[in-house]
């Protein structure tokens, strides 16, 4: 028996070119500064890929293998939790499309193969907005935001 499986797409524009998008996602002394985390891999077809936690830990989050890579249009990666990473089942699909519209680009996030109602599609649907945020902000101000900011109480 298969799972129900569910995706999670955002788009987003951002006043910046293809290739600063593209390094902002794999570089990981970029992507520290937007997400508090390192995407760390050589970017090649078949490469592993950590998503590193920038702290004095270096804890290793997420992993994957790097599915497709097509500077600076595109990036496919495999990804599931680092403690379920010898379960097959476990992985989902991400899918980052870059495309440039006028001024801005247009980046397109697909995470795809997601088990339906399961944590992890549930943490991403709250994690990807605020992560792409940040890169936005980081992108057109030089800053990003706090992505471990929690809610104030009402």
């Amino acid at each position: 028996m298969s799972k129900e499986t569910t995706s999670f797409v955002y788009v987003t524009y951002i006043r910046s070119t293809p290739q600063k998008v593209f390094e902002a996602i794999t570089k990981p002394d970029i992507a520290r500064r937007y997400w508090g985390h390192e995407n760390v891999s050589d970017w090649n077809p078949g490469s592993k890929w950590e998503h590193v936690r920038a702290n004095d830990a270096r804890t290793v989050e997420l992993v994957g293998k790097v599915v497709e890579v097509s500077p600076p249009a595109r990036l496919v990666i495999t990804w599931a939790n680092a403690s379920q990473a010898s379960d097959p089942s476990a992985y989902s699909r991400v899918t980052f499309e870059i495309e440039e519209y006028e001024e801005m680009v247009r980046l397109t996030v697909t995470h795809d193969e997601l088990e339906a109602g399961s944590g992890m599609a549930n943490g991403i649907r709250k994690g990807w907005p605020v992560v792409l945020a940040s890169m936005k902000s980081l992108l057109e101000t030089g800053q990003g935001l706090d992505v471990f900011a929690k809610p104030k109480s009402a």
